[in-house]
């Protein structure tokens, strides 16, 4: 892993979707990003509706056989950051799947990534939401993940 544009990002109480953009800009600038405490991050909205929608999600099967064919559900806080992040970068062309090869997302923090420099996106702060939020890692619990 070369040292030269490496980015640490701090998920902890930061709004889902605003990091998610921030992250994907960051890709497209060119870095290697790293997201840490994943389960931290916070999805704004009623916390009921939110589990219901992504349980919803989950039982949407396909006719041929839903057991082979289905799509791809995340059910962990890596993979829901993951697929966010993926959802905002280029899907017409190579050049999005060469960018999700430069995303790394952790459930806490590892210990070799300690000696960059956290960053944490002021536009992302939960700290203005005023309604309910719910955190993926609550998520990923109701959908099945054990940690």
């Amino acid at each position: 892993m070369s040292d030269g544009r490496v980015l640490v990002v701090d998920a902890e109480n930061a709004v889902l979707g605003r990091l998610a953009t921030a992250v994907s800009k960051a890709l497209l600038s060119g870095y290697k990003v790293f997201v840490v405490n994943s389960e931290k991050a916070v999805v704004s909205g009623d916390p009921q509706m939110v589990v219901n929608s992504y349980k919803t999600w989950l039982e949407i099967k396909t006719l041929r056989n839903p057991y082979r064919w289905s799509p791809k559900r995340p059910r962990t806080p890596m993979a829901i950051v993951k697929k966010a992040v993926k959802g905002m970068l280029p899907k017409d062309n190579w050049r999005g799947v060469c960018l999700l090869k430069n995303l790394k997302v952790y459930v806490g923090y590892p210990e070799y990534l300690k000696k960059y420099e956290v960053v944490r996106f002021a536009e992302a702060s939960s700290a203005r939401l005023s309604r309910g939020f719910i955190t993926v890692g609550e998520i990923a619990k109701m959908l099945g993940w054990r940690y």
